[in-house]
């Protein structure tokens, strides 16, 4: 039983196994973003995106159908590269944070004046409201931001008023506004 098992794993050439897999894992990492690319708006790139990602699958995919009745194994690799594939790729995508964002924070009214200053001085816009809640008066922070400075935001806030209700939606178009000339820059 043991040799049937070796002689499964050993079948096909540790470099084709490899090679299967890392190029897999490659082709549906770039199929997440293109994805991703393409819904927010960036077609370009996700066009070119396309066609690196079609030329990976032909001849990945030609290699691991051509024998694959004798060796199964291809087959199997194929698989668990296409499922690391799509977790690397969402892993890159939170990693790059495409797109925009909208927070709303209701803080104390107390507090309002601090989180603000310090959300302005670190150069993101904030439009302030005066709320009232069940027991006290409210402000309500309204911020859009790019996604990639969420966590700053948020972490920003917490530190001045960690009572703080926040809430945080992605934005499929901003038009007009103020926004800093270093965050255009740095977009």
């Amino acid at each position: 039983m043991w040799q049937a098992i070796w002689d499964f794993l050993t079948s096909v050439p540790l470099w084709e196994i490899a090679l299967i897999f890392f190029a897999k894992v490659i082709e549906v990492s770039i199929s997440t973003l293109r994805i991703i690319y393409i819904n927010k708006g960036f077609r370009s790139l996700g066009t070119i995106l396309s066609l690196v990602e079609i030329f990976l699958w032909v001849f990945i995919a030609s290699r691991v159908i051509m024998g694959i009745t004798d060796y199964p194994l291809k087959g199997i690799i194929y698989g668990i590269g296409f499922a690391t594939g799509v977790y690397i790729g969402s892993i890159l995508e939170s990693y790059l944070a495409v797109g925009k964002i909208f927070i709303q924070a209701i803080i104390m009214r107390e507090e309002a004046g601090k989180v603000v200053q310090e959300l302005r001085d670190a150069g993101y816009g904030v439009t302030v409201i005066a709320a009232q809640g069940k027991d006290k008066s409210r402000k309500v922070l309204m911020i859009f931001s790019n996604r990639k400075n969420k966590q700053d935001i948020i972490r920003r806030i917490l530190e001045l008023d960690d009572d703080a209700l926040i809430t945080a939606n992605e934005v499929s178009m901003i038009q007009g506004g103020y926004v800093n000339a270093f965050r255009k820059l740095a977009k």
